[in-house]
């Protein structure tokens, strides 16, 4: 999830900014949040200061009317989040220097005395920011990679259900995901050791537990999402409550 804060002391620009990403994440029904909407710098530098891993997108003003410059605040800003995309939106359009000054790294520098352009600069940066989030999360999303012949499929882990031992040829698994299986040369037993990602739940099935939808002890099958089940060993029941309980 993309964080969004705004920083403004006056409360009618505020409100305007407050519609715009908000009809923004309406209309392109993404991952983005609206999460605090401030006029005062320190309301923005608490909330970070408990929520250290923030990924987030801060528009603010330059002028705050407090001992907190917004320049000052994207500073500290910087420090705390940082990866942080920073827009400043102010009437000070001669301060602009001081972004290079302290080295902020800001994405855009909007001028309020331009009201046209200011909903069209705001969502532009913004759609900017979440294809560049979601380029970054796809970049460190784990991935299993299998040879079949001359091919190499890199299937990523949230993707993949459950491998299983096929019976029906020697040394083979059958790799599922949610909408395709993969059959290939190998030990269900190695995979296990090499990928603590999944959970051997029985001889033949090595799970992805984040994708188990429900678990019949009687039956002693695991759901998973699409539908699929897998069997589970009397022995590996309980251990198996207990992860998806942790």
């Amino acid at each position: 999830m993309l964080h969004v804060f705004i920083c403004e002391d006056n409360p009618q620009h505020r409100a305007r900014m407050e519609a715009i990403v908000r009809k923004h994440i309406s209309t392109e029904d993404c991952e983005m949040e609206l999460v605090l909407s401030a006029g005062c710098p320190t309301d923005i530098l608490d909330y970070l200061e408990t929520h250290s891993d923030t990924n987030g997108f801060y528009f603010l003003d330059v002028d705050l009317q407090h001992d907190i410059s917004g320049i000052e605040l994207a500073a500290k800003i910087r420090n705390v989040d940082t990866h942080a995309t920073i827009v400043f939106i102010t009437t000070h359009e001669e301060l602009s220097y001081l972004v290079f000054k302290h080295k902020i790294e800001a994405m855009d520098y909007i001028i309020k005395d331009r009201p046209a352009d200011i909903e069209e600069r705001m969502t532009e940066c913004m759609l900017v920011a979440y294809r560049r989030y979601l380029e970054t999360r796809a970049s460190k999303r784990k991935h299993y990679s299998v040879r079949v012949g001359d091919h190499v499929w890199n299937i990523p882990f949230d993707e993949i259900l459950f491998f299983e031992t096929d019976s029906s040829a020697r040394h083979q698994i059958i790799l599922h995901t949610k909408d395709s299986r993969i059959r290939f040369r190998g030990f269900i037993n190695e995979i296990a050791k090499t990928n603590p990602d999944f959970y051997l739940c029985h001889r033949a099935y090595l799970v992805n537990t984040k994708n188990i939808k429900h678990i019949n002890t009687s039956q002693r099958v695991a759901e998973m999402v699409n539908g699929e089940v897998v069997l589970i060993a009397n022995r590996k029941i309980k251990e198996l409550l207990a992860l998806l309980n942790a």
